[in-house]
């Protein structure tokens, strides 16, 4: 039954059901992925974080470099509307300096801890179906769920998913390091589009 209506909604998503079977632990022919996450690290402190975002496949979904400048896309407004948006869902979340490319996104995010809102929980571990409040994590799949939906609601969704999955992501360790990170980000449009 189960399989039945997933592959009615393969066949209406998708146009096809010959996709791989789902991740499951009773199914040992899809490996299971790594987490590219700190082994018990606290993604909810406070602090800088850079992050990368695909798109699937690395299709060039929100919009073109022309001149050394970014175009955005629909798709590519649709993302940077939810991003703008992020800070009010997440109260200690400022946004640092990002850019679009084509196919991902750089971001500088800084968490900050605020007396209405200690961001800092007791190293709670992130799992899978066990989120953590306000944590980077959380964020950033907040963030790819509000964009899809964000897409279908205006009936601008690609007939294919907008994000790869997962996303690259370091923790800034010093002022010296977030210029630097800083600075590659909003040089990236213009690089690329030599």
């Amino acid at each position: 039954m189960l399989s039945q209506i997933r592959d009615t909604i393969d066949t209406i998503c998708y146009g096809s059901t010959n996709l791989p079977p789902l991740m499951s632990p009773s199914n040992p022919s899809r490996p299971n992925r790594r987490s590219m996450r700190l082994q018990g690290y606290d993604y909810t402190q406070p602090g800088a974080y850079f992050v990368t975002l695909l798109t699937y496949q690395r299709l060039p979904l929100f919009g073109e470099i022309r001149d050394g400048s970014m175009y955005l896309s629909k798709i590519g407004r649709a993302a940077l509307s939810q991003w703008m948006r992020l800070p009010r869902r997440f109260p200690s979340l400022s946004l640092g300096v990002f850019t679009f490319m084509p196919n991902h996104l750089h971001r500088i995010l800084i968490f900050q801890e605020t007396r209405d809102h200690p961001q800092h929980q007791e190293n709670q571990p992130e799992q899978f179906g066990k989120p953590v409040a306000g944590s980077l994590p959380t964020i950033i799949r907040s963030y790819k769920a509000s964009v899809t939906l964000a897409l279908q609601c205006q009936n601008q969704a690609p007939r294919h998913p907008v994000w790869q999955r997962n996303y690259y992501e370091h923790v800034v360790r010093s002022e010296v390091e977030l210029k630097r990170i800083e600075a590659y980000i909003l040089n990236n449009p213009h690089l690329k589009g030599k």
